[in-house]
């Protein structure tokens, strides 16, 4: 499963990403990782979600995720979620890799189970059609 928190700076997005990594802590009995860009979200979260810094591992485009989160899978199959804070500013605002991305995690996430959440800057009303069915 993959769903798609999208909203403009300010709207909220981020806390509703927090509530929902709450949420599986609470819910799910495998490993939770949170991928962002930045260190924001380290006091926020508790401390049994994984929390990786995108730039510290130097991902920067569609390659580099896929397979850094293929990697992450394949070091841990007990991984049941995966959480992308600001998807956009790991791929560098490209929206049409953020579409092919999330294409790419459902189709991963339904052979391996696991669920992805990604929050995305951008205005519900601009966002692509491709993304729209993951909101």
């Amino acid at each position: 499963m993959v769903n798609v928190i999208v909203g403009q700076k300010g709207s909220g997005k981020t806390k509703e990403l927090i509530e929902a990594i709450q949420s599986a802590v609470k819910n799910e009995n495998g490993d939770i990782v949170c991928i962002e860009k930045g260190n924001s979200l380290r006091y926020d979260v508790s401390y049994r979600v994984r929390l990786v810094d995108a730039e510290e591992y130097k991902i920067t485009n569609f390659d580099q995720l896929t397979g850094f989160v293929s990697g992450l899978h394949a070091g841990n199959f007990d991984i049941t979620h995966v959480f992308i804070d600001n998807l956009y500013k790991i791929l560098k605002n490209d929206r049409a890799l953020a579409a092919e991305f999330c294409s790419w995690c459902e189709a991963f996430g339904a052979r391996n189970s696991i669920n992805f959440t990604l929050a995305i800057s951008d205005s519900p009303d601009s966002v692509d059609e491709a993304l729209r069915k993951y909101l």
